[in-house]
């Protein structure tokens, strides 16, 4: 490790503080993202110097969101964000159970083989988020994504998942204003926003319900019980 990766790792930690065992497992996943990183285009390459706190930082600020929840679905998993790095966090925690939703098979594949490394209590699967969702929503506690899609396609893909009682966990960027109001055309919405702690111009969005105005991509209506919430 360079002094400049030691020096954005400290400053990760300092952000998002974490017990040793976690950072190990951490240090492993970013080791193994490094490596497959020189074939495989995991995460835009000139923010791989500030991994640990573009990233690594960035995806540990979900956790105290999530309280005391164990079941967490990530959609759209890509190079493990947050999803491996939630499944780091939350692998001392009893019932800890995280699936990572990632159609890409080379990055399923890379997935996969940090969930070995790492021994993280998750599991990877490699197939597109509307075939699974309806099927995996169930005891769901918390749905995740990050640089997915959209607000409104995003509500739409985790629609599923919101309608069971889960809580949505959205990392956004400075746009966030309008993409809210774009979604509000379509979902009525129970949204609180919070200011990232890694970068000034994010932003996380806790999604408590959303009810489609209109049938979603599936065709269904998602059920309206407590759809009383105001956006």
């Amino acid at each position: 490790m360079t002094h400049a990766d030691s020096s954005d790792r400290a400053r990760a930690l300092e952000l998002a503080p974490v017990s040793r065992e976690t950072a190990e497992r951490l240090d492993a996943i970013v080791a193994l993202l490094q490596k497959w990183q020189r074939t495989i285009n995991l995460v835009a390459p000139a923010t791989l110097p500030a991994v640990w706190t573009r990233h690594v930082a960035d995806s540990l600020q979900l956790v105290p969101l999530a309280g005391a929840a164990t079941r967490w679905v990530d959609l759209g998993s890509g190079g493990g964000f947050p999803g491996l790095v939630v499944a780091a966090a939350l692998a001392e925690r009893p019932g800890a159970d995280v699936t990572l939703v990632e159609s890409d098979s080379r990055k399923a594949a890379f997935l996969r083989e940090a969930v070995r490394i790492a021994e993280l209590p998750a599991t990877v699967l490699p197939v597109r988020i509307e075939q699974v969702a309806g099927k995996i929503a169930p005891g769901v506690e918390i749905v995740s994504a990050r640089a997915l899609a959209p607000l409104p396609r995003l509500l739409d893909l985790a629609a599923p998942f919101l309608a069971q009682g889960a809580t949505g966990l959205f990392l956004k960027g400075q746009d966030v204003d309008n993409e809210l109001t774009e979604a509000s055309k379509s979902w009525k919405i129970n949204v609180e926003i919070e200011g990232s702690r890694t970068d000034k111009s994010g932003h996380v969005l806790i999604v408590r319900a959303a009810v489609p105005l209109r049938p979603t991509s599936s065709g269904t209506m998602p059920n309206p019980a407590g759809s009383n919430h105001d956006g």
